[in-house]
């Protein structure tokens, strides 16, 4: 598979500058929205001739931006349940 489509490409020409898909004009959020109501990658991947390794991609992008605005918390489990 070409390396390009499994990258995700910012370009504030395409789709107004939302993370796509790179190769294509599908944005991250429309994956997102399209598991929210119900497709699976499989249907996606038909719907939208894409292959498992682009959809899992914005998946991944789409989850490292929640980590970056909300770390994971690093406390041991015996801080958790101290109280």
């Amino acid at each position: 598979m070409d390396i390009m489509a499994a990258k995700i490409i910012i370009n504030p020409k395409i789709m107004l500058g939302k993370p796509t898909i790179a190769g294509t004009r599908i944005t991250v959020e429309l994956i997102l929205n399209l598991i929210e109501h119900g497709q699976t990658i499989p249907e996606i991947m038909d719907d939208y001739d894409l292959k498992e390794k682009q959809v899992r991609t914005a998946i991944r992008y789409a989850k490292r931006g929640i980590e970056e605005k909300f770390p994971a918390q690093s406390a041991v489990t015996h801080e958790i349940f101290a109280r």
